[in-house]
Parts: structure tokens; sequence; C-alpha cells
């Protein structure tokens, strides 16, 4: 995880925190939540590429137009690394 972006690595947080299966724009709103600001599909989706490339999330398609994201084992695996760094640190 430490080659990706903070963006990056929110992104494969809400990817990981999803039940199923999820859309791009229920990502984009996810996010935008967080940040409180508008995510343009400039932005979004380049770095969405990103975390697939990486293979830390899946890529498929719902419909002709709906591509959804899932996390990957590998994925998984990099967050419970990443959070055990952190609890090296941080310990509430």
């Amino acid at each position: 995880m430490d080659d990706l972006t903070g963006f990056q690595r929110d992104l494969l947080y809400v990817i990981a925190g999803t039940e199923e299966e999820t859309s791009g724009q229920d990502i984009k709103e996810e996010v935008e939540q967080y940040y409180s600001t508008e995510i343009n599909h400039g932005r979004l989706y380049p770095n969405l590429d990103t975390v697939v490339n990486k293979e830390l999330v899946e890529k498929g398609q719902l419909d002709r137009r709906t591509n959804y994201y899932d996390i990957t084992d590998k994925g998984e695996e990099v967050i419970e690394n990443r959070r055990e760094w952190e609890e090296q640190y941080v310990d509430f």
C-alpha cells in the first residue's frame, strides 16, 4: 500500500467496506461524502483503474453501461498489513 496515494487508499477502503460488488457511482458517492466535495470522473476512474491494475480490486460488468468493483484477496491482505502497521503508532 506504500505505493498508493491517499485517495487510492480511500477508494480501496470504501470498496472493501461494501458487502457486494459496487458500482463506480456508488464508490463516488461514498468518497464524496467523506471528502465533502464533488469528485469528478477524471479523478475517480483513473484511480480506480490503478487499484485494478495493481490487482487489489477486481473490475467487472454489471450491465452494458455499469462496471462493478470488488476487493481481491490481495487487496484485503494489503489493508490488513496497513492496519497492523498503523496499530504500531496509533493505539486507541
